[in-house]
């Protein structure tokens, strides 16, 4: 198991919440996602490392940004 998490700017809303966590959670290997929607902050975790990049893409698919 992996865990990593990243900091998402942009959702203002829990559909914004859900939408990132629907595009992160069809990444292979993800076997859950928990976002704070007052911080921004995205707990994924998954059966192995995750490529930050398509973390990253995942949450650009769903319309919003990766901060930092």
């Amino acid at each position: 198991m992996s865990t990593s998490s990243v900091t998402v700017t942009g959702m203002t809303c829990n559909h914004c919440a859900s939408s990132v966590t629907e595009e992160i959670s069809a990444l292979p290997g993800v076997t859950s996602v928990d976002v704070d929607l007052a911080t921004g902050k995205v707990v994924i975790d998954s059966t192995a490392d995750l490529d930050p990049s398509a973390v990253a893409g995942a949450v650009e698919e769903a319309g919003y940004s990766v901060a930092g």
